[in-house]
């Protein structure tokens, strides 16, 4: 059988690899996440004064157990902010209280990480590195993307557009100049050089975490995690059993067999 009809066919199409390549990259966590920095690096470029706001971006800082990695610090006279950009769609649930959030696209649900908590390793991290006042440094997440607030949010989770604001309502100086210029030289002089290197050993360290919490049960009322208790009386006692741990406000409890409350 002659396939060269076939071939022929297939290489008057080599212009669509690049497309096929294209689409693939542009679905990938990598792109979504890049795409979101970039808007987040946009909008500091055009609205915030340079001489007065610092922007240091993808900052990866040493900790006890590994390492964190900062989206973009931003330092200004009026505090240091500390921002995680989330680059998401659908319907947004959650709160500030929530170890987990929910995000929605149609009717799959899908949970993640409250990214306020994710947030708080990277400003204590900051925090012990600069030796400054915790009331000087700011938590602010930004959602980029296709994505709907269904619940109300704090005011240090915004849009992209409302991360802005936030650091502008911010109007009452905290720091000196000469405060500033230290802050700035500290964050140089202690983050991790940026190199592929450092973006891989931060990267398995963030997949060991996620391996460690994807093998603890999740409460399937709250979703927080569960943990494992011993009953101290009644017929059960001395049996082990997971339970909430946001007892007593979420009393689900779970055993080997089945889920329920008490």
């Amino acid at each position: 059988m002659d396939f060269s009809p076939i071939f022929d066919a297939l290489l008057s199409m080599w212009y669509l690899i690049p497309l096929f390549i294209l689409v693939g990259v542009s679905r990938s966590p990598w792109f979504k996440g890049f795409i979101g920095e970039a808007i987040v690096n946009l909008a500091a470029r055009f609205f915030l004064d340079k001489k007065q706001y610092h922007l240091i971006k993808n900052v990866t800082l040493p900790t006890d157990d590994g390492t964190t990695q900062i989206d973009h610090i931003i330092v200004s006279r009026f505090g240091v902010f500390v921002i995680e950009t989330k680059n998401m769609k659908g319907w947004i649930f959650g709160s500030a209280n929530q170890p987990y959030w929910t995000q929605q696209i149609f009717k799959h649900k899908s949970k993640f990480q409250n990214p306020l908590r994710q947030n708080y390793k990277h400003v204590k991290t900051l925090e012990a590195a600069l030796e400054i006042e915790p009331s000087h440094i700011h938590s602010l997440i930004v959602f980029v993307g296709d994505s709907t607030f269904k619940t109300d949010m704090p005011e240090n989770v915004t849009y992209a557009g409302g991360y802005i604001r936030y650091i502008k309502s911010r109007r009452d100086p905290v720091l000196s100049d000469v405060q500033v210029r230290l802050i700035i030289q500290k964050i140089e002089k202690g983050r991790l050089t940026r190199s592929i290197k450092t973006h891989v050993q931060h990267a398995k360290h963030v997949q060991e975490i996620v391996e460690k919490k994807s093998s603890e049960p999740l409460c399937p009322r709250c979703s927080s995690p569960m943990v494992l208790r011993e009953s101290k009386k009644g017929q059960n006692i001395g049996k082990q059993f997971w339970g909430c741990s946001q007892f007593p406000r979420c009393r689900v409890i779970k055993d080997k067999e089945d889920m329920f409350n008490f």
